[in-house]
């Protein structure tokens, strides 16, 4: 489904020289910031979002739910949008630091999203991704086998609900989005400028809301919006899973863990559509982007494209990616990801839970 299309480029394209540069050489070129190429993705994504956005509320108001397939191409906008809020994070959509802030401030207002909050939450999850001994932040709680079974049956039973993909990729993306986004707790309270993301994303939604409600009305703004939120959230969760949720990942403990092997074998390369590629912001070359978080979500694809060493790695289709679903479990004796069933088919094992290992 990737099309191959060796665009021209100043970077360096694949030769035989991949195997003795190291990873460093090879993702540098791509990690510049092209001010023209971000200005173009703000215009060809914030245009049309804001243009559905406003034909949407208008619709409701004037026509009720007739208007609401207008959310579902409104949220992949949005979703859009959020992986340029995300490049805003790791100070690469932009040049200039300053152009990052402010932009991923802004756009956090639409993506509910507060943006230091979340930028901080997730350089843990860069630097810690498939360490055992340092999950809980900014990522999906994973146990391994040996501490599930550990668990008190009524812990299972929750550990159990919270993986449901119904919950996982329903109820939990709305919870994330809608309401724990909003309520400074736990780290945040310890870390003055997540606090402060926290509010002054609150208030400035608040204003924003509050003069659409004035505008178009409380009932069409609650109708339209709602959805397009619900729908991006819940895509969202999805995408940030399946970078990661794979029967063949990455999982080590700290005295084991490697940077460049996380990045590589516990990251996805998903081989979406183009156009879901494209509204995604290529971050389906994930493994790429782990490798090198500077480089900015359009170049992602001039740096697989020219790399053969970054070709070789699996693929995850659309179609297999959703057999991922029901996996929930790290075997490390297999080094897989399981689903509840094939523990439940298997005879019990005991055993203590592992140093440091979380709670759910």
């Amino acid at each position: 489904m990737i099309h191959m299309r060796i665009r021209a480029s100043t970077a360096p394209t694949s030769s035989v020289h991949d195997d003795t540069r190291s990873w460093q050489e090879i993702v540098a070129p791509y990690a510049r910031p092209d001010t023209k190429r971000a200005v173009f993705q703000l215009v060809d994504t914030v245009v049309p979002f804001l243009a559905l956005v406003a034909a949407l509320l208008y619709g409701v108001s004037c026509y009720g739910w007739a208007a609401l397939p207008l959310a579902l191409p409104a949220a992949t906008l949005l979703v859009r949008l959020f992986m340029f809020q995300h490049d805003c994070g790791h100070g690469s959509f932009f040049k200039s630091r300053r152009a990052n802030d402010l932009l991923g401030r802004a756009l956090g207002v639409l993506t509910l999203t507060p943006y230091a909050f979340w930028r901080r939450n997730h350089a843990i999850h860069h630097a810690t991704s498939g360490n055992l001994d340092r999950r809980g932040v900014g990522a999906v709680l994973t146990l391994t086998v040996r501490e599930y079974l550990s668990l008190p049956r009524w812990r299972r039973f929750l550990y159990r609900i919270y993986r449901h993909p119904l919950v996982l990729f329903g109820v939990g993306p709305t919870y994330l989005f809608v309401i724990r986004q909003r309520i400074p707790m736990g780290s945040a309270l310890r870390h003055r400028q997540s606090w402060l993301s926290i509010l002054g994303t609150n208030a400035a939604i608040a204003a924003v809301m509050l003069a659409l409600a004035v505008t178009v009305g409380p009932r069409s703004l609650l109708l339209g919006y709602l959805p397009v939120v619900l729908l991006a959230s819940s895509v969202g969760v999805w995408l940030f899973y399946i970078q990661h949720q794979f029967e063949d990942t990455y999982w080590r403990a700290d005295a084991d863990w490697d940077f460049r092997a996380a990045a590589l074998q516990g990251s996805s390369f998903y081989d979406l559509p183009r156009i879901l590629d494209w509204l995604t912001g290529s971050i389906g070359f994930h493994h790429i982007h782990h490798l090198s978080s500077k480089i900015p979500n359009y170049r992602l694809r001039d740096c697989f494209e020219e790399t053969r060493k970054l070709q070789s790695t699996k693929r995850l289709r659309l179609g297999e990616s959703l057999k991922c679903a029901p996996l929930a479990l790290w075997d490390e004796k297999r080094r897989k990801l399981v689903s509840f069933h094939a523990i439940d088919r298997t005879p019990k094992r005991c055993g203590l839970v592992e140093p440091g290992g979380p709670s759910p």
